[in-house]
């Protein structure tokens, strides 16, 4: 952990982005304005026909990603939205772009998307990724949920934000791929030692239009009398804007959104960049030589063969891989502020299909249990009988990306003597199919990077968000966008996720039961 202060001051010249064609109007996007939705009448019956899809879905639940053996679902490449803007060809490789994102996960996608949503033809955006199936992403393992109680406005914030982005999906992507956004809520329990931060968090959470409510031992019991509230002084439960939704579709629809508004996708691993001095800007305490940026980057094929891609403006949201990017651009490996790393690490996360037919185990009603008692978090998916539990593995736990096996003895070990005591019904509870995969961990404060790097002029970073990424990924794409764009946050100001605060050695702790 860096706990070094290092100051650096330089003159910065500003970018120029190249500037925005209005793109035509002879056809309207998924999401577009429309002046007839003003009109009072037609926008009450078309969020009554919402509402009428939200009660279908409620009582005719859809099928949950744990229902498909746990494969990463394929991505949809096909484009049968009437988008506007330049859709170019991925078939022929980019030597050039406005924007290069490295990692096509859910950040990277949505920052792809929200970029060509508001440039269309007017910025040339390239997306790279690696694992273009993404079997080792992060939203391998997800826990699909939407949640607001964090203790840092700007992560509620972010969760508020996407809980009315994934309510209003239809009318950013179409109905072609459904998010299956599940309004449920959240129940957070707290022994003793984290009883007065829950109550600090919950009157938080409310103030910045949440809604959620405080149970003692007595209330919880009673509202949910499958739970055992031993060894729990308080619960916080979610009335509103909480849930859960397909990861896998969302990731889905940024990405063919993002490619029908004309970004390109490249399978390839980026592993050099290539720097270009430039004397108009002046570092002190620079690299010999004087100030290099970044301005090519060499990306390898699945076949081998290497080609580099130019660009004016790079965002590393590369998710586990996101420090090793960095190196490649020397962060962490050079002199004044390049002598601090970019400190994300990965970290395993344990995820199991559980079943069980006794009579008093949770029903319908069920939110999204996390116990911070634990660490443990379990919900229910469908109406079988089935649940969907895990686990976080503790820091400094020795991982391997290429060896994501679940050992058959942890879950009986680490995971069911917590779940039984909790709910006793999970007694007998069978393990039906487990998977195991790494998040994206930022070791100095468990919280996510975001912005601008303090010594590169053309770089971005969005990455290690602990496990809530994937939630928070339409706010960060957003807020990734409007700096690329407009030079500023305009939607949340996001600005103490900043670099900076790793050299001025202020953390931002986030009070999660799961990390």
């Amino acid at each position: 952990m860096v706990r070094k202060m290092l100051r650096c001051r330089h003159v910065i010249r500003q970018i120029q982005v190249p500037l925005l064609r209005p793109h035509s109007t002879g056809s309207k996007p998924p999401g577009g304005d429309d002046p007839n939705d003003l009109h009072p009448i037609r926008r009450t019956f078309r969020l009554l026909g919402k509402d009428m899809r939200k009660i279908k879905e409620f009582f005719v639940p859809k099928e949950d990603q744990f229902d498909s053996e746990n494969k990463p679902q394929p991505i949809a490449t096909s484009n049968k939205f009437n988008f506007s803007g330049d859709k170019g060809s991925n078939d022929e490789f980019p030597t050039h772009c406005d924007v290069l994102i490295i990692g096509g996960g859910g950040m990277g996608s949505s920052i792809a998307y929200w970029l060509k949503q508001k440039a269309r033809d007017g910025l040339n955006v390239v997306v790279v990724e690696k694992d273009i199936k993404h079997e080792k992403s992060a939203t391998r393992v997800s826990i699909n949920g939407l949640s607001h109680h964090f203790a840092l406005p700007e992560t509620i914030q972010m969760s508020l934000f996407a809980a009315d982005f994934l309510r209003e999906a239809p009318e950013h992507f179409g109905t072609d791929i459904p998010i299956k956004y599940m309004p449920y809520g959240h129940l957070v329990l707290a022994g003793e030692e984290d009883a007065e931060m829950l109550k600090q968090t919950s009157q938080l959470q409310n103030e910045l239009g949440a809604r959620n409510e405080l149970l003692t031992k007595d209330r919880l019991a009673s509202k949910f009398p499958w739970l055992n509230t031993k060894g729990i002084a308080l619960g916080c439960y979610g009335q509103e804007r909480e849930g859960w939704f397909d990861p896998w579709a969302l990731l889905a629809n940024y990405k063919r959104a993002a490619q029908g508004y004309g970004a390109h996708f490249v399978h390839g691993e980026a592993v050099a960049f290539e720097f270009v001095s430039q004397a108009d800007i002046i570092v002190t305490n620079s690299e010999k030589g004087g100030y290099q940026s970044l301005d090519k980057v060499i990306i390898q094929l699945p076949g081998g063969a290497k080609r580099s891609i130019k660009f004016a403006l790079c965002v590393i949201a590369a998710g586990i891989k996101s420090g090793d990017v960095a190196r490649l651009a020397r962060i962490g490996l050079g002199e004044g502020v390049l002598h601090l790393p970019l400190p994300i690490d990965a970290r395993k996360r344990y995820m199991y299909k559980i079943n069980t037919q006794d009579q008093s185990a949770p029903g319908m009603a069920m939110p999204m249990v996390v116990d911070a008692t634990t660490g443990t978090y379990i919900r229910r998916v469908g109406l079988g009988g089935d649940y969907v539990c895990g686990h976080n593995a503790l820091p400094g736990e020795k991982m391997s990306s290429d060896n994501l096996d679940v050992d058959p003895t942890y879950f009986n070990e680490n995971i069911l003597p917590a779940l039984i005591e909790r709910v006793p019904a999970f007694v007998n509870a069978k393990v039906v199919n487990s998977m195991a995969g790494l998040y994206d961990y930022n070791v100095y404060d468990d919280n996510g990077i975001l912005g601008p790097h303090p010594y590169y002029h053309n770089l971005y970073i969005a990455s290690g968000f602990s496990g809530q990424g994937i939630q928070q990924t339409p706010a960060l794409g957003r807020a990734i966008s409007e700096l690329i764009m407009d030079g500023q946050f305009r939607t949340l100001d996001l600005s103490r996720l900043g670099f900076d605060r790793l050299i001025v050695d202020k953390p931002m702790y986030e009070f999660n039961a799961l990390n």
